[in-house]
């Protein structure tokens, strides 16, 4: 009886579903706005990068500014003096030519790397509303170059940054001719968990550190 009665229930939802889906209601709020923004404008007067680089250090991120590709050079070698890292690891082509032409050493093979590993890549866009960083297989290359490391490099410019994701991805599809990335991921700070104890844990499925160095080049 029991198992007669579960099947009768059953039935009875599924039939209210179908009855819901062949009966076409109104729409309950026909003048609604679906196209503009829900988010309040953010304040740019004194630019996306600075906005960009207030969110990121609230996200637990780090900030360098940098007036062009040799100052970035020089920050990168002494921040790697500081911390006595020895090999940066990369396989993104643009950071690479970027590292060759300022004479900074770097691996491809991660199997060769001392601890802690020290990834940096280049990324699609700078989201100045979250403070996040938008990266893409296209150009930072498989999921482990940012989620591997210990410590997570990004080489940005300052024309990579945007007000937020919706203007990231028009961009992104007029720059890959409307085929977005197959993998997109958006990064907020270095990864960190509360899961424990309700501790805040750096570090927990990734980097532990994030640090964006934006190349002025605008």
């Amino acid at each position: 009886m029991s198992g007669m009665k579960e099947s009768t229930s059953r039935e009875q939802i599924l039939t209210k579903v179908r009855n819901a889906l062949m009966e076409k209601t109104e729409i309950p709020y026909p003048d609604i706005d679906l196209t503009s923004d829900v988010l309040q404008p953010i304040d740019q007067s004194e630019g996306l990068e600075v906005v960009f680089a207030e969110e990121l250090i609230k996200n637990k991120g780090q900030f360098i500014y940098c007036e062009n590709e040799k100052q970035f050079a020089d920050y990168l070698t002494a921040l790697m003096q500081e911390k006595n890292w020895t090999h940066l690891w990369t396989t993104s082509p643009k950071v690479q030519s970027v590292l060759q032409a300022t004479g900074i050493s770097y691996s491809e093979d991660e199997t060769q790397l001392d601890h802690p590993v020290v990834g940096i890549t280049d990324c699609e866009k700078l989201i100045a509303r979250s403070g996040s960083v938008l990266v893409s297989d296209q150009r930072s290359g498989k999921r482990a170059n940012f989620a591997f490391p210990d410590i997570h490099l990004v080489m940005a410019y300052s024309s990579q940054v945007v007000p937020g994701i919706k203007r990231a991805i028009i961009d992104l599809r007029t720059g890959y001719d409307n085929q977005l990335p197959p993998q997109l991921t958006v990064i907020s700070g270095p990864s960190r968990t509360a899961d424990i104890e309700k501790t805040l844990v750096m570090g927990a499925h990734g980097p532990q550190q994030l640090i964006v160095f934006l190349i002025d080049d605008l």
